[in-house]
């Protein structure tokens, strides 16, 4: 065993939680010695699948609290329902335990200031915080960033993302969770488009205003949006469109362009497909290889926790995508623009959005 080994608790046993569980099995440094989740069936199942990576057979627990006071846990991997997640890692970090949050950082903003704070402090005694956002490190996401922070693309002009998805309704009602205000957040753009605004922000840096229309156009069985557009400005002058749905049938490509005076670029399903640079007319060669995911991501932060670094993505790069987020759903609600800082800052914080998602117009 390396003296660096970090030992996990992977707290939320599902979908995520699985992904989770692949990365640390492919690691040297990292051994899984705890499970935490109310439901047995899905303890297990994760269980037998570490054993069956040729893992140690990790404990399982129906809490945090357990897992914490009954194993050895060094880092905790928080992949549980939105809503939850700031209350789980504020939770670890208390207990000195590095975190890894899987996105979105919370759905209340509220609450993620609080879990900003409580980052900052146990930064200064070294833990470590940081929010899966996996896609900054597709190898494509990179070439399009040092394009762009070398000035390669010229003055920025403008942005375009959009996430053309499909999720049924027998998607939304196969939890309790999905598809609501508490524990989702929000809909399309909360949780299949948070990626995606991510990448926007990390290209583009901090919106001034958003406008948007958010609407539920064929899940009417749930609370939350499934379609929403939106229009950004942002402080280095350009403008930029958003656009995220989970009812375009059978499911469409995730895209982010990058448009500049100089040239720009296009990431298609996270790989990158058009790259000008310099004011070349022709597309530049690309060989960018394959999206990184959340072993890339983990690369950075286990070297970040050697190190005694920060790590590439801070809880305030995630509170900045909620805020952004949030900020798409204030507009839609108040059905006009809305400043950026004033949502971060919290001077919408007491807009109840869910009004704010209405039927398609007749």
């Amino acid at each position: 065993m390396a003296d660096t080994q970090q030992q996990v608790a992977i707290v939320g046993c599902g979908i995520i939680g699985r992904t989770h569980a692949k990365a640390f099995a492919e690691r040297p440094d990292a051994i899984v010695t705890a499970l935490v989740d109310g439901d047995a069936a899905a303890r297990e199942a994760l269980r037998a699948q570490l054993v069956e990576l040729g893992q140690p057979e990790p404990k399982v627990y129906d809490d945090l609290t357990a897992a914490l006071s009954g194993s050895d846990v060094s880092l905790v991997a928080i992949c549980t329902p939105s809503g939850t997640h700031a209350a789980l890692a504020e939770q670890a970090l208390e207990e000195k335990k590095h975190v890894v949050i899987e996105k979105p950082l919370d759905v209340d903003l509220v609450r993620a200031r609080r879990l900003g704070a409580a980052a900052d402090r146990a930064g200064n005694h070294g833990v470590l915080s940081s929010v899966i956002s996996q896609h900054r490190f597709d190898a494509g996401s990179a070439v399009v960033k040092q394009a762009i922070d070398a000035g390669r693309f010229g003055q920025l002009t403008s942005s375009v993302a959009t996430v053309a998805w499909w999720r049924s309704d027998e998607y939304y009602a196969s939890a309790g969770w999905r598809g609501t205000w508490a524990q989702d957040g929000g809909g399309a753009l909360m949780n299949q488009g948070v990626h995606t605004v991510d990448l926007m922000l990390w290209f583009m840096g901090r919106p001034v205003t958003i406008q948007a229309q958010a609407l539920r156009a064929a899940h009417h069985a749930i609370e939350v949006e499934d379609t929403v557009v939106a229009t950004l400005t942002f402080e280095n002058g350009a403008v930029g469109t958003l656009h995220a749905t989970t009812a375009a049938y059978p499911g469409g490509r995730t895209r982010v362009a990058v448009h500049g005076t100089e040239g720009g670029a296009e990431i298609e399903d996270d790989l990158l497909s058009r790259l000008n640079v310099d004011g070349t007319q022709e597309d530049q060669p690309v060989d960018a290889g394959e999206p990184g995911g959340h072993t890339a991501q983990y690369d950075d932060i286990f070297r970040a926790i050697t190190n005694g670094e920060k790590p590439a993505i801070t809880v305030q790069d995630a509170i900045d995508a909620l805020a952004t987020v949030r900020a798409v759903y204030i507009a839609s609600t108040l059905q006009r623009p809305v400043k950026f800082l004033d949502v971060l800052e919290g001077r919408y914080d007491d807009v109840d959005v869910s009004r704010g998602i209405g039927l398609p117009p007749n």
